[in-house]
């Protein structure tokens, strides 16, 4: 139940917040409209002291996201070809494996495309594709067989630049605090924005603090069209099921919520029209999952919670991301 209404709470943040339009996200990755830069760093940023709060209360113990590597050039090269191909699928369905679930909950027509390539990309990620693009990071066994990484591995900000993480913390949000500012004067409140970013980011940040509270971990989504992955061959082939469903139980609730909060307040569902085909949808959901499963992760597994984490991985994923959503838009015209 816990997983369910953490869901269902980051839902309605994503409803409330205006993130869930397709407008919003292909207008940020165009540079036509600042809305959601200002809605993601705000829910990063509170959520990155929201962390380091329940972290310092003992409340959580949780380590630095690892990298994700392909076994090409770089141990960040998985971040780095994952976060480029969740970038491409997101500019062309106007979503991310978080605001699609939103957009199921309020009726999005392109949304049900873009789940369906979701969807297509988890079943085959899970049967085949982990398998021939995935290669896991370096890890060692301990006495109890545990897989845990190397002692030497950087994995945060603070460890890279030899900081304390409270240093990197300040500097941090106020480098959040500088670009919500900037954006929020390069751009005005489009038909889409039905509160300001600032209060939408908060609200998402709310979802964030109820994870926490109930769960004792971050929100993340894109694990769940694995988990779907996972079931599906498991009836397929047979197989006793698998157990692990919590990703899924969150994403249900994720379009509960929306939904919820959609019939309870009929303005906010209020979409942008954004010309999306079929096709183009269907191929921008199965490109963001395929790349968010590369990178290990998506813009709410990386972006809101492993950049609260202050892990490098997770800084390296959202900048491919927005490098290739920027790309394909341009290309796009």
């Amino acid at each position: 139940m816990e997983n369910i209404i953490s869901g269902a709470v980051f839902g309605a943040g994503l409803t409330a917040s205006g993130m869930y339009q397709p407008a919003v996200i292909m207008g940020q990755l165009k540079f036509e409209s600042f809305h959601m830069i200002q809605v993601f760093l705000t829910a990063t940023a509170s959520s990155a002291c929201l962390v380091a709060a329940a972290q310092k209360l003992g409340y959580i113990h949780l380590g630095p996201r690892s990298f994700s590597s392909v076994g090409l050039f770089a141990p960040y090269d998985g971040n780095i070809i994952g976060g480029f191909l969740l970038g491409s699928g997101m500019i062309l369905a106007g979503a991310c494996p978080g605001t699609v679930l939103a957009q199921i909950g309020v009726g999005v027509r392109s949304g049900f495309y873009a789940f369906e390539g979701a969807t297509v990309a988890g079943v085959l990620w899970s049967g085949f594709l982990q398998r021939i693009m995935h290669c896991p990071a370096p890890v060692l066994r301990n006495g109890s067989g545990k897989d845990v990484a190397k002692k030497e591995e950087v994995l945060s900000v603070s460890q890279g630049l030899g900081v304390s993480p409270s240093t990197v913390l300040l500097g941090f949000e106020a480098a959040c605090i500088a670009a919500i500012i900037a954006a929020a004067t390069l751009t005005t409140l489009g038909p889409e924005a039905k509160i300001s970013p600032v209060a939408g980011g908060l609200l998402i940040c709310t979802a964030q603090f109820v994870s926490i509270l109930l769960r004792k971990s971050l929100m993340g989504t894109s694990t769940s069209f694995e988990e779907v992955g996972d079931w599906f061959w498991g009836a397929f082939k047979g197989d006793s099921l698998p157990r692990r469903y919590n990703n899924l139980l969150f994403s249900t609730g994720a379009v509960a919520g929306a939904f919820v909060l959609a019939r309870i307040f009929p303005a906010v569902a209020q979409v942008t029209e954004v010309t999306i085909s079929p096709l183009t949808a269907s191929l921008g959901g199965f490109l963001m999952i395929l790349g968010s499963r590369i990178a290990g992760g998506c813009t709410s597994g990386h972006g809101i919670s492993g950049m609260s984490l202050m892990s490098i991985s997770s800084f390296v994923t959202i900048a491919a991301t927005f490098a290739g959503g920027t790309l394909v838009g341009l290309l796009m015209g």
